[in-house]
């Protein structure tokens, strides 16, 4: 692969009502920790829930830091959880 190559990725973080999305233009070979960084979207994910991201992946898929993203990938910081999955659906089940 060229190093002197440019790729196009997004990085995103969401909250309930509200998404950031940064558009990035890296070199081919960039990791997704440096592109956690460049983004500065684990700055926002601490200042708003209090905590820097849980974990990150691509389109869904948990990935680790050292991932390096391919052109059109979407990296996604994810927050923790506020309550168990489990839990919010047998409280919805019961509930009615």
């Amino acid at each position: 692969m060229n190093e002197d190559a440019l790729i196009d990725i997004e990085v995103v973080f969401a909250l309930e009502g509200y998404c950031w999305c940064v558009p990035l233009r890296v070199p081919a070979g960039t990791t997704a920790a440096d592109a956690q960084a460049r983004s500065g979207l684990s700055d926002i994910c601490a200042r708003r829930t209090g905590q820097p991201p849980a974990a990150i992946g691509v389109f869904g898929r948990k990935i680790g830091r050292d991932h390096v993203l391919m052109s059109g990938d979407r990296l996604e910081l994810y927050r923790s959880l506020v309550v168990d999955p489990r839990r919010r659906r047998r409280e919805r089940a019961e509930s009615g």
